[in-house]
């Protein structure tokens, strides 16, 4: 088979119903993700018998053989797990499918993510310190939780370049306005301005209410496959142009586990060398991107993943948002266009992987017209992080 044909692609999509954190506590994070991936073999035109490897990250409770067993999988020929808490690991599951089909491991993977936190641990709150012992050091300071443990970095940022809350609450409001598009969307339709913003309460200075994520139930999948494959299939194959995890040296479980990386990049949330390796390996350049689906669990990590990611200089990205460039459709660089963790719904990245499929399909809510390469990252400051890019 030549290389072209063995080209791994994402060739099916699904999800659950997006609800607010624990409004499915009934159904757990077992069932969702088998809908999930039913949904996505669907999508595919494949029989759900046919997918012989599963992948996901960060702890996923839907192990395989339990996927295997509900879903009436014949054959598991490969199944993986990526370290990493949050959804660091979201594009790197998307990785380790693209290698197993490849090379030859497995025919079809399904990468999914499920979250359904009514049934045990919320993510928004203290806790885990048995699992994560890490957090032992973060607690005492008050870091007991994501917005406290992301908010120094944001405010080193704004020490060093000055940026303002008005380029943040940019972020919180593009991401909305795609929202109202987006029928899927948890916040779709319930409008946001930028005085509602600014007059938001804080969660953890400088961090706003609007600066932080969602916490949602639900779950979705991609099928991926090789482009041989692709062919019997119904839908127009997205092809992984690239797909890696890496981090630089110091940087640890970033601000999740500790806050000792190299002060030069404190503030810099550590993509910069991802960046370089994704670009390369894809043979694609920032200037080729069409749309970008960044991870969005703060506000201020969007900016510093524009810079790491090459669309603006360091400390740019406040004016380069303010100037319109992530609005669709008019800017340059349409951002997430589901609306993304701030407003369609936060299931640790991989939503985003759905939504830059849609999007090279021609199928989106906010739909950008000839759009052939997609920029997705996943998670920001730990190590490893990941991102794809993926094109038509």
């Amino acid at each position: 088979m030549s290389d072209a044909r063995r080209q791994a692609c994402i060739v099916g999509v699904g999800e659950t119903l997006y609800t607010k954190w624990g409004q499915q506590a009934y159904r757990g994070e077992w069932s969702l993700a088998c809908e999930a991936v039913l949904k996505a073999a669907n999508d595919a035109g494949l029989a759900v018998e046919q997918i012989d490897g599963v992948a996901s990250y960060s702890n996923d409770s839907s192990v395989p053989w339990l996927m295997q067993q509900a879903l009436g999988l014949p054959q598991l020929s490969f199944a993986s797990m990526v370290w990493g808490g949050g959804g660091s690991g979201a594009c790197g599951a998307i990785a380790h499918a693209a290698a197993a089909v490849e090379s030859g491991q497995a025919q079809y993977v399904a990468v999914f993510r499920s979250l359904c936190q009514g049934e045990g641990h919320r993510y928004g709150q203290a806790g885990g310190y048995n699992e994560l012992p890490h957090l032992n050091f973060m607690t005492p300071f008050g870091m007991f939780a994501p917005p406290f443990m992301v908010a120094p970095l944001v405010q080193r940022y704004i020490y060093e370049f000055g940026a303002k809350p008005e380029h943040f609450g940019e972020v919180a409001l593009a991401c909305r306005e795609n929202a109202h598009r987006n029928p899927r969307a948890v916040m779709g339709g319930r409008p946001l301005t930028m005085e509602d913003y600014l007059t938001s309460r804080i969660i953890a200075s400088p961090l706003r209410l609007y600066d932080c994520c969602l916490e949602n139930d639900g779950a979705c999948a991609v099928i991926v496959t090789t482009q041989e494959r692709a062919r019997d299939l119904k839908k127009k194959p997205i092809r992984i142009l690239a797909a890696a995890q890496g981090g630089n040296p110091g940087w640890g479980d970033g601000a999740l586990g500790g806050h000792n990386m190299p002060v030069d990049e404190y503030g810099a949330g550590n993509g910069k060398t991802l960046a370089k390796r994704v670009y390369e390996k894809a043979g694609v350049t920032p200037a080729d991107v069409d749309t970008v689906q960044i991870y969005d669990h703060f506000t201020g990590l969007v900016l510093m993943t524009l810079e790491n990611f090459g669309f603006c200089g360091r400390g740019e990205a406040g004016p380069f948002v303010a100037a319109g460039n992530i609005r669709w459709p008019h800017g340059t660089l349409p951002m997430n266009t589901s609306g993304g963790h701030l407003s369609e719904a936060y299931i640790h990245g991989l939503n985003l992987v759905v939504e830059g499929t849609r999007q090279l399909r021609g199928e989106s809510t906010s739909q950008i017209a000839n759009a052939e390469v997609c920029l997705v990252t996943a998670g920001l400051s730990a190590s490893p992080l990941s991102a794809a890019i993926l094109g038509v």
